[in-house]
């Protein structure tokens, strides 16, 4: 097992794509606690790993409020005994022309989806420095914070922003070998998304997806595996997309370049 010993946080564990991740550590031999606002459905999660053999908790917490957080992982310490894996995935979303966003949208967007990633990720490598076993700390991020999401510009500006904060705490954490990466998903399945794959709209994505499929939650997962092991021991600072091709597809579906 590739995180045999190892204890994770994943924030937003309970559903979705954090659940997928929260899974796949499992499976890999980490303990894991799942930080998140759903207490029941984080409690179901937690029985879901100890299933597996794993130690896990379940705690209540609004990673956009700080005290919250610090004690949050104080209380993982406290009871899985200590801390090596922080995947920062909660968010939430929020529609509208940005002219019509009102201030109270934008900062509960800003609050959820970035700060609560500088406040996690605060708490965590405070642990990891005093721990000096190194550690990971991966941000989900989103294709849109590199392709424009119309309606959503509190949620481009949180996802962009959480890159270029990885890079610089990336920089800061390198001394203690502490790696700091996102993972920027494409179109996924989750409870959330899947009733916005309307026939048309697949159809639409699949012109633009040169794999042409929408991701499992679990494809996703894979992915922060990859960046919580050994495997990635050489890569910081960076961001992996996972999107069937999306963003680095150039071409005009349909359109022939040259003519007979």
């Amino acid at each position: 097992m590739k995180l045999e010993g190892k204890r994770a946080i994943v924030t937003g564990g309970a559903a979705g794509i954090g659940s997928a991740i929260a899974v796949a550590l499992a499976n890999e031999g980490a303990d894991v606690a799942i930080a998140d606002v759903q207490v029941d459905k984080a409690n179901a999660m937690a029985a879901r790993i100890n299933a597996l053999g794993r130690r896990a908790v379940a705690i209540p917490c609004d990673v956009g409020d700080s005290t919250q957080v610090d004690a949050m992982v104080k209380r993982v310490v406290d009871e899985l005994g200590g801390l090596h894996i922080l995947v920062n995935n909660a968010a939430v979303i929020s529609q509208g022309p940005f002219w019509e966003v009102g201030d109270e949208t934008w900062h509960r967007i800003i609050r959820n989806n970035l700060s609560s990633v500088f406040f996690c990720s605060r708490a965590a490598a405070r642990v990891m420095i005093a721990q000096k076993q190194g550690g990971r700390i991966i941000s989900m991020s989103s294709i849109h914070a590199t392709l424009s999401e119309p309606s959503a510009a509190p949620y481009t500006a949180a996802k962009g922003g959480i890159e270029a904060m990885s890079r610089t705490m990336a920089t800061e954490l390198a001394p203690y070998k502490i790696l700091v990466n996102c993972v920027a998903p494409g179109a996924t399945y989750s409870e959330l998304t899947t009733p916005m794959y309307t026939d048309a709209v697949k159809q639409a994505l699949f012109q633009r997806v040169p794999l042409k499929e929408i991701a499992q939650p679990e494809w996703i997962a894979a992915g922060v595996v990859f960046l919580a092991s050994e495997d990635s021991r050489y890569m910081t600072g960076q961001v992996l997309t996972i999107d069937g091709g999306y963003v680095m597809d150039g071409s005009l579906p349909g359109a022939k370049y040259w003519t007979e």
